[in-house]
């Protein structure tokens, strides 16, 4: 009888790639064909409703209740001709995934006939139940309402036969219960106050967006060893398992060549993603073996949060249908690379110009010198929030461990405008003489491109390093949702920027400094300020933690505990005053996260369990009565002394394997104590902390004697598939 991994292999060989060929010949002629943007809106509403749409997306005024009728009649009419029969509020709760409940357009007539309708009022505003979904406590189950409400700024689309509206997730009281509301309230406050900021240099600003660039890393893993993966299945990685002969060892698949069923099902994900508006630009072999990348074109932050959202959903139903399965957690295989989504971050204005990337003229330059220096001090200041925005159960495995950033937040800007920094910290402040203004604004202001021009290189160890016109946080999880750390982000950044804006007004009216001369004054401030965040080195050595410790930065390796910066007094500070969160708003947000955080352990805690004693440990046992039933053997047919030289191996090998056994039942039985434990603590931050402290930490030695029997087991006997199958079967 073949085990398990041996059926899955039989399924796998052999597998022919699913070939697909998008329609049309250039992506230009399907591009945003299911979203209801510009294009469509002319085509299917008044222009009285497309006026209306429009200005609430660029100056967030509200659209009537007789406005919306007209949207909503001109987008059912336009989801119609794409063949949809359901709508629905697409919103991102706080679980991580995106949830929808789908009504048909269908509605009985009451004459035995039927119409299709959609209202105003069913496109402004549904009602979810609120309690079922991650609250913090702000709703109860008997107090269920909870309100969707329509989000203009980011276009519905057609997926599949049900029009998606994408929605805002709040609760009867209003308190946001998903990661769309407070990241449209931090990017409105960083609007505003990039906006004020610009106006020292260019009174044509009228508006600045956020952009994102993300970039998402995943594995895809034959479905037929997915479903033989208990841990695979329920975990999203794998528990147990030892490292192949052959790992990323040779840098052979980084930038490879693309395997066939892989880049076939990169085709039709690259297809399904620009039809809904993703502009998927960038696909490559990652480091890992079995690991690959996607990245589109940056957009406006809100949008582009939705369309990672929307392209995570997408991968995985592309997937199966190229018989894979997409895994986005950040460490699904030990002893080789993980997998993280860069977030690239930029501010843009309605004219054109990106705030942090050099210009033409010395004007413009110190405009990006004061966005470039204020968003190092925005890091510095909140460096603990920052960290706790990419925090979570996967991404623990992740950070610090030689192929990612470490939880220690710092920021990398290369040597050379490490040095344009120093020659700014060490001009004089106050009022400068005419040969200071000419020196500080020719010799070092106007010689900022050049300097870039050949300052290419940047620092993969750096958790936030610029690269020459954004930068970029490569912090965060595969698996997280991009609202999380652009909310504080984008915080951090509104909150510097009105700090700045006062420290430079109050230069001008009480010192009498000129416009300029204030705003270089306050820049070597903050750059003495916030110097001991800026580091150009190796981040993943030792030495670092030491010089970090040294400079006062935080290395918090703990997800429950670095989690705290969430309702540190300053974070609630910044959060209230800028209005992207209430005191409950985030104190429910730490709950969440918390419970998420013990949740998972605890399921793993489980399945790595019922991995140990119903799948390794027998299989153990098994293989172990199998040496016996042949020592015993031995020992009846050669005398004494042949046998003790002949049996010895396979005698010592009996031993071995009964002390791995008892090894890894004992350490079963005591994660399970501490999991009991745990459970009984009813605050959740003491009971995460138990979680990482007491039970996770039988993880590792758990895994390391199952990795060992793994060796020593008979290949044909061991029951789950292997990663040498895995990650190299294509």
């Amino acid at each position: 009888m073949p085990t398990v991994r041996f059926l899955a292999l039989e399924e796998t060989i052999g597998r022919k790639p699913q070939h697909f060929e998008a329609p049309g010949t250039h992506v230009s002629e399907y591009f945003g064909s299911h979203v209801f943007n510009q294009k469509a809106m002319r085509q299917y509403m008044t222009s009285e409703a497309f006026k209306a749409v429009n200005d609430s997306i660029e100056n967030g005024t509200k659209i009537s209740r007789d406005i919306a009728d007209q949207v909503a009649s001109g987008m059912k009419a336009w989801a119609l001709s794409l063949g949809a029969t359901h709508y629905t509020h697409w919103f991102q709760p706080l679980t991580g995934a995106t949830a929808e409940k789908h009504d048909s357009f269908f509605e009985p007539t009451g004459n035995g006939e039927a119409m299709e309708k959609f209202s105003g009022g069913m496109l402004v505003q549904q009602e979810p139940d609120a309690s079922s979904f991650p609250n913090g406590g702000i709703r109860n189950t008997f107090e269920a309402r909870g309100y969707t409400a329509w989000d203009p700024t980011s276009p519905a689309f057609v997926f599949g036969t049900t029009l998606c509206i994408p929605t805002v997730f709040v609760s009867y009281t209003g308190e946001a219960l998903d990661y769309k509301t407070p990241l449209l309230r931090a990017l409105q406050a960083v609007d505003a106050a990039a906006t004020d900021v610009c106006k020292y240099f260019d009174k044509n600003v009228n508006k600045v967006n956020a952009t994102l660039g993300w970039e998402q890393e995943y594995f895809l893993v034959d479905e037929a060893y997915f479903h033989a993966r208990p841990d695979l299945t329920l975990a999203g990685r794998a528990l147990v398992g030892h490292a192949p002969a052959k790992g990323q060892q040779l840098d052979d698949h980084y930038f490879g060549s693309i395997p066939e069923r892989a880049i076939e099902f990169m085709k039709e994900l690259e297809y399904e993603s620009r039809k809904l508006g993703i502009p998927v630009k960038t696909r490559h072999n990652e480091v890992a073996p079995a690991q690959y990348e996607f990245a589109p074109v940056f957009e406006e932050a809100n949008v582009a949060v939705d369309h990672n959202s929307l392209f995570m959903d997408l991968m995985e139903k592309v997937a199966r249908r190229h018989n894979f399965r997409a895994l986005v957690h950040e460490k699904p295989f030990a002893n080789i690379n993980g997998s993280g989504k860069h977030n690239n971050w930029s501010l843009a204005t309605n004219t054109g110009v990106n705030l942090l990337a050099p210009g033409k003229t010395p004007m413009s330059n110190l405009m990006f010198l004061t966005f470039f220096v204020n968003s190092i001090k925005a890091v510095y200041k909140h460096a603990d929030l920052i960290r706790a925005s990419i925090g979570s159960a996967g991404n623990e495995h992740r950070l610090g461990a030689n192929e990612a950033p470490p939880a220690i937040i710092s920021v990398f800007i290369g040597d050379q405008l490490s040095k344009v920094l120093d020659q700014l910290e060490n001009i004089g402040g106050g009022k400068m003489t005419p040969e200071e203004k000419t020196d500080l604004k020719l010799n070092v202001v106007g010689k900022i491109p050049e300097i870039l021009l050949d300052n290419t290189d940047r620092n993969r160890t750096s958790p936030f390093a610029f690269t020459g016109n954004k930068f970029e946080l490569r912090a965060a999880g595969s698996a997280s949702n991009c609202a999380q750390p652009m909310t504080v982000l984008n915080s951090a950044m509104a909150e510097q920027l009105i700090d700045f804006k006062t420290d430079v007004d109050t230069l001008i009216a009480k010192d009498g400094l000129k416009k300029d001369e204030a705003i270089f004054s306050v820049l070597k401030q903050y750059i003495k300020e916030s110097k001991a965040i800026r580091f150009e080195g190796d981040g993943y050595g030792d030495a670092w933690k030491e010089e970090a410790a040294k400079r006062g930065l935080n290395n918090e390796p703990s997800t429950p505990r670095a989690l705290d910066a969430y309702v540190s007094d300053a974070t609630l500070q910044m959060f209230e005053n800028l209005n992207v969160m209430s005191k409950r708003e985030a104190e429910a947000r730490h709950e969440i996260l918390l419970e998420s955080y013990f949740m998972k352990i605890q399921i793993e805690s489980r399945v790595l369990g019922d991995l140990a004693g119903n799948h390794i440990v027998p299989t153990a046992i098994k293989y172990q009565n199998t040496l016996i039933d042949n020592v015993q053997r031995l020992k009846d047919i050669m005398d004494e002394a042949t046998f003790e030289t002949v049996a010895k191996e396979q005698l010592e090998m009996i031993k071995d394997i009964s002390a791995r056994i008892s090894k890894i039942l004992a350490s079963k039985d005591a994660m399970v104590q501490a999991r009991k434990e745990a459970n009984a603590q009813e605050d959740v931050r003491e009971k995460a902390i138990l979680y990482y402290d007491n039970v996770k930490s039988y993880f590792d030695v758990i895994r390391y004697e199952s990795d060992k029997l793994e060796l020593m087991i008979d290949d044909e006997q061991w029951p789950l598939p292997k990663f040498r199958e895995m990650l190299f079967t294509r």
